[in-house]
């Protein structure tokens, strides 16, 4: 990654070191991770990033407000909304969607779940643990006749546009009546919590409940994981490898794609709801000082953060993708139509 960064810093020019504290604000998806970056960042440069995980449509409004230094989501921008609010967007890590549950006798990972049975809890079609479609799908387990509780994000979300996005493309009758997006008109049957802390407490605390969160925080809950049936008709279970198995089976490992979903990937080892997390800066910043800041941020976490998100089971770009981010990073400009000047720490 330091030749992609090297070429980076020539392009852009060298500038002094100097203090520049940054906002962000959006995905709760990434947020575990900004938090580990920004920690080892402040170590090592003094600058400090304050990041709001207030979900990525909040993230999104505050930089076509021009609210914060930069947003995050977890779905790539259309080409028309980016040409429109004059935004460059970038991929910055690779991870996972989970669904989780509450369910009494069943022990971590034990579950299979299909896209059909997800489709089938949250539109109200299916409505008991032990509903024929489950048990078909789990003939060892004794699921319990106990009442499913689907609970979806309130606030407008990556993870549930990713989510849904995967239940389009698997389930026609979802797409017809839902679609995706990152809000969705939720069946009578789903209670929907703000934020992915509150809706992993509220499983946690419910039996029959079930939930959906990037997978930093399945791990660091210790949360009752189900594993999903894939493209290739594999059930697998959610980690790097079969996030990383998404992700080679894609056109981002190939020609470095990154407008590209990462649903629903063929692949035996696939996750089928793999997805990447996206960093929105303006195109013309008319304070370049904080979007050359933002962008040196990020720099430094493509060359330096990969052990901090390896640690949290997030996927590092292809260095195919890693250069071609450097690439449209460099042509960011102030007002005048100058390139920012952008310093870059190194080991």
């Amino acid at each position: 990654m330091l030749k992609y960064v090297f070429l980076f810093s020539c392009a852009l020019g060298f500038s002094a070191a100097q203090a520049v504290d940054i906002t962000g604000a959006g995905s709760t998806a990434a947020a575990p991770l900004y938090a580990k970056w920004q920690q080892a960042y402040t170590r090592k440069t003094g600058n400090k990033l304050v990041y709001e995980a207030i979900g990525s449509s909040g993230g999104i409004k505050k930089i076509k407000e021009n609210a914060s230094d930069f947003g995050a989501s977890d779905a790539p921008m259309s080409a028309a909304d980016l040409k429109k609010f004059n935004l460059l967007d970038f991929p910055t890590v690779i991870s996972g969607v989970v669904p989780f549950v509450n369910l009494p006798g069943v022990r971590e990972g034990e579950l299979h779940l299909n896209a059909d049975i997800i489709a089938g809890i949250y539109s109200g079609k299916i409505d008991k643990w032990n509903d024929a479609a489950i048990s078909k799908e789990n003939p060892r387990l004794t699921l319990p006749n106990l009442r499913i509780l689907p609970l979806a994000r309130a606030d407008g979300s990556g993870t549930t546009f990713t989510l849904t996005d995967y239940l389009s493309r698997v389930n026609p009758e979802w797409k017809k009546q839902y679609g995706s997006n990152f809000t969705i008109a939720w069946h009578a049957d789903v209670k929907v919590i703000k934020g992915t802390n509150d809706l992993v407490a509220t499983v946690k605390k419910t039996p029959g409940a079930i939930g959906y969160a990037e997978y930093a925080y399945v791990v660091e809950n210790s949360l009752n994981y189900a594993q999903l049936k894939n493209h290739d008709g594999q059930y697998v279970h959610p980690n790097a490898l079969s996030f990383k198995a998404a992700l080679t089976n894609s056109g981002w490992k190939n020609t470095g794609n990154f407008e590209e979903m990462l649903t629903d990937k063929p692949g035996s080892g696939s996750w089928p709801i793999t997805g990447a997390t996206y960093i929105y800066v303006p195109r013309v910043s008319s304070q370049p000082e904080r979007t050359a800041a933002v962008m040196q941020f990020f720099t430094w976490a493509f060359m330096e953060g990969d052990d901090l998100a390896n640690s949290l089971d997030y996927i590092r770009l292809p260095d195919n993708v890693q250069a071609r981010v450097v690439h449209e990073m460099s042509s960011v400009v102030d007002t005048k139509g100058n390139r920012l000047s952008v310093p870059i720490f190194v080991k």
